[in-house]
């Protein structure tokens, strides 16, 4: 199983290739950028220049502000210069965010990703073959690209950034399965039972192997009070996480909508710290693995390594603490996957 790793979108952009180079010494597969106050292609160029086998991923890196062309010149770019390390993540953000946040039109969300992948595959292929540029849809339009603003392939042996997107609803769902390479699950549903029901049947039995990681909320630590602390950490994550109305297909499933309604109350009284009171025992212990790093391995086998290629695990937060987590990295990458395709 590849094991990911995520990181604060609050670390300096000064801190990035030492924060880089920790994650590839511990022995992680990858590295998934953000996307809030840092531009994540910027952080993704610091972060390949530093590291030497790290696969570097936006995660997600926010489309719709910026033109296909541009990430595709980026994307090609950092792909050449790291041997091929970089992978493209999608993500579309929120209407109030685009709109009031970038200025920018909002329209048709999944249509506009659709096509945004599309474009950006065919400026690539322009790029790979020098054919004339010719992609017209609803809403992008690429009918020119002169040999000056053409880079060229790729080195030799260096393939094109794998193509990644996420999403919880069925519509993103089924645009991951027919358009991207791989697709990364929400923390707020990764739950086996989500991934059984409405994620995994998109993905397999068809003609393409899309890779799937599950960005599942962990409670753990190196000894049980560490557990614990995880525990109630990830109790307030819930409780803010869930008053979204978007995050809230896995509660529906267990019967709890009526949950995710009474937390979107409490936000719009402002009542924020008062929400992670609404996430009992019950809903901790049902949705999110919990258990010390030696016990991790094993618990992560049993909830994911037949329906996932991937997991996202954060980084201890003391750097002392990374020789011991390590060993359960390795532990995890150990963990053989068991999906039927």
């Amino acid at each position: 199983m590849k094991v990911y790793a995520g990181m604060s979108d609050r670390l300096p952009l000064r801190d990035t290739a030492e924060y880089a180079q920790r994650v590839e010494r511990m022995g992680y597969d990858g590295l998934l950028v953000p996307e809030t106050v840092h531009d994540s292609m910027a952080v993704s160029l610091l972060a390949l220049e530093h590291t030497t086998t790290l696969q570097v991923r936006t995660s997600l890196v926010l489309a719709f502000p910026r033109s296909p062309m541009n990430l595709a010149y980026t994307a090609w770019d950092l792909s050449a210069m790291s041997g091929g390390r970089f992978d493209l993540g999608l993500g579309t953000q929120i209407k109030q965010n685009v709109e009031d946040r970038f200025s920018v039109k909002w329209s048709d969300p999944i249509g506009m990703m659709r096509e945004y992948v599309e474009s950006v595959r065919a400026i690539w292929h322009c790029f790979t073959t020098g054919d004339k540029l010719n992609y017209v849809g609803d809403h992008y339009r690429f009918t020119r690209l002169q040999p000056f603003f053409n880079p060229g392939p790729l080195p030799e042996g260096v393939a094109a950034p794998m193509i990644w997107l996420g999403g919880v609803n069925p519509k993103a769902i089924a645009l991951g399965a027919s358009h991207a390479d791989g697709f990364v699950t929400h923390p707020t549903n990764s739950n086996p039972r989500y991934l059984d029901e409405i994620c995994i049947p998109a993905f397999r039995g068809g003609d393409r192997y899309v890779e799937l990681v599950t960005s599942s909320m962990l409670m753990m630590g190196r000894d049980r009070a560490a557990v614990d602390e995880s525990r109630e950490h990830q109790r307030a994550v819930m409780g803010f996480l869930y008053s979204t109305p978007a995050y809230r297909r896995t509660l529906e499933l267990y019967g709890w909508a009526d949950l995710g309604e009474r937390l979107q109350a409490m936000t719009r009284a402002s009542s924020w710290d008062q929400l992670q009171s609404l996430i009992t025992d019950e809903v901790l212990d049902e949705l999110v693995p919990q258990g010390t790093w030696a016990e991790m391995p094993a618990l992560i086998e049993q909830w994911f390594a037949s329906r996932c290629d991937g997991m996202l695990i954060q980084v201890p937060a003391d750097p002392a603490n990374d020789e011991q987590f390590a060993d359960l990295v390795a532990a995890i990458r150990a963990i053989p996957t068991t999906i039927s395709s």
